[in-house]
């Protein structure tokens, strides 16, 4: 009688300790972390697009060329060049508006919900394309070496925060990530559930196309801060 009342204690405890467990996660995960601080620059896009044209004019004199890019600039560049949730594509708008004289409505795929647990955790490819046809915000600070990306993405009606921190770099002429550290809201994620996800999305052939480097550019690395864009 003892042991038994010994196991209904041990039972009713870990219930209500999975249970403690299940609702601290959820609120860390609805809890979203603070975005990284990117001072604002008026003029970064301009400069990143000047630095672009000169590289493509040094290439094209046959000269080694390379692009350094800092925080303000980068982000910036991202900002002009990445469709995000509700934003149509510049090709897409710029022809039915020239058909139809209006914007065309937002592709059903943009409000596409996803589990953000299930996509990290399982590398299911669907859930991952859904999770990312929902991104509302990117940012990405540097520092040394370590790119740390921060993205704002809906969930049932719900914004969600995801960071991941880690080593940009290049292999055999794909864009390679190693993850280092990642956070789902304030949540923080295992190394191990962090690089499944990455290799489960490399792994695909249709990502890995789309990591793919363009022809002229050799390398892409992080270093002292900035993000370095070499050219053949």
């Amino acid at each position: 009688m003892a042991d038994t009342g010994l196991y209904k204690k041990l039972y009713q405890f870990l219930k209500w300790s999975s249970l403690a467990v299940l609702v601290l996660a959820l609120i860390l995960i609805l809890r979203k972390s603070p975005a990284p601080n990117i001072p604002y620059d008026a003029t970064a896009a301009a400069r990143a697009e000047q630095k672009f044209q000169a590289a493509d004019q040094a290439k094209a004199a046959g000269q080694p060329s390379q692009v350094q890019l800092d925080r303000s600039e980068l982000n910036s560049y991202l900002t002009q060049n990445l469709q995000l949730e509700g934003q149509p594509s510049p090709t897409s708008a710029a022809s039915t508006a020239t058909a139809n004289g209006a914007q065309p409505a937002a592709d059903s795929a943009v409000t596409a919900k996803a589990d953000p647990a299930a996509a990290l955790a399982g590398g299911d490819q669907q859930t991952l394309e859904q999770v990312q046809s929902t991104v509302k915000d990117v940012k990405v600070d540097m520092d040394g070496d370590l790119v740390k990306a921060y993205v704002i993405f809906d969930y049932h009606g719900k914004d969600l925060s995801l960071e991941l921190d880690g080593h940009l770099t290049s292999d055999n002429g794909y864009i390679k990530f190693e993850p280092v550290a990642g956070k789902l809201g304030s949540l923080p994620l295992p190394q191990s559930t962090l690089q499944a996800a990455v290799d489960k999305m490399m792994a695909s052939p249709e990502n890995r196309e789309k990591l793919k480097l363009p022809a002229d550019i050799s390398d892409i690395q992080i270093q002292d801060g900035q993000a370095l864009v070499k050219y053949k």
